[in-house]
């Protein structure tokens, strides 16, 4: 399968990331994480740029995860670490932007999906749209402690709880309900909503824009505890291990808790 790609474009002062591997869901490959790295790195330094969309190719998925194939190469608590360190790089790269960023999420938004658009600023959602980090009955891992804060930010401790812990996704009515969204928005209207919110955007104070979001950035990572020992224990886990082969070999896990 292949390994995706992402797409920057731009449209006068609207640029656009689209994750572009929709047999797959578009399901984040290694390679599509540095493609991510690079749009980021070009707009950090651009300008003429008001605002940056991001959107999945194919209109049924934003982003469905990473893809978990790659996991299998796992075998030591410290890969689990590096792997949450270089996830944490990637999506403060995307964080740290400069301008507004709106994510336009069509379909589902799983696991690193999810975590993507919680580093947007502004996310509009289609009708049956699904956000969910279903690792407590799929992988057996954890999130960064970065990424439990973006979401209780997002959706608030109680929705987190019962997300994380039931293995439930989210509907865009709940997640619209939560403040996580700004707007649901029907397939045929979403290119007229995502046009006339960028083009409110991109008629504000860019300077005013670009330290509010950081202030708000460092107030939502000011104190963050060091996370690295749920990490290690989480990635270190034999359920860790039986989660990945159970899913690659698409069968349930047997959880031994250990």
């Amino acid at each position: 399968m292949s390994d995706g790609q992402v797409h920057l474009t731009r449209n006068g002062n609207v640029a656009t990331i689209l994750f572009d591997r929709p047999q797959a869901r578009n399901a984040m490959t290694w390679a599509m994480y540095e493609g991510l790295a690079a749009a980021c790195a070009e707009l950090a330094t651009d300008d003429s740029i008001r605002v940056t969309v991001l959107r999945g190719a194919g209109g049924k998925a934003f982003i469905a995860g990473t893809d978990i194939a790659q996991f299998l190469q796992f075998s030591k608590p410290e890969q689990g670490s590096e792997y949450e360190e270089k996830m944490e790089r990637y999506l403060t790269a995307l964080e740290s932007l400069p301008m507004p960023t709106l994510a336009v999420v069509e379909g589902w938004a799983i696991g690193g999906g999810l975590a993507i658009a919680a580093c947007c600023d502004l996310r509009i959602a289609t009708p049956g749209t699904k956000f969910g980090v279903p690792i407590a009955r799929t992988l057996g891992n954890c999130l960064s402690v970065a990424n439990y804060a973006r979401l209780v930010a997002g959706i608030g401790a109680a929705r987190t709880k019962r997300m994380m812990l039931m293995a439930e996704n989210v509907p865009a009515e709940d997640a619209l309900a939560a403040g996580f969204l700004m707007d649901v928005v029907e397939p045929a209207a979403l290119d007229a909503r995502i046009e006339a919110i960028c083009t409110h955007l991109a008629a504000n104070a860019p300077v005013t824009m670009r330290v509010t979001k950081e202030a708000i950035r460092r107030l939502q990572h000011a104190g963050l505890p060091d996370g690295d020992d749920l990490v290690r224990a989480a990635y270190g886990s034999e359920d860790f291990r039986e989660g990945v082969k159970a899913f690659v070999e698409k069968r349930p896990p047997q959880w031994k808790g250990k």
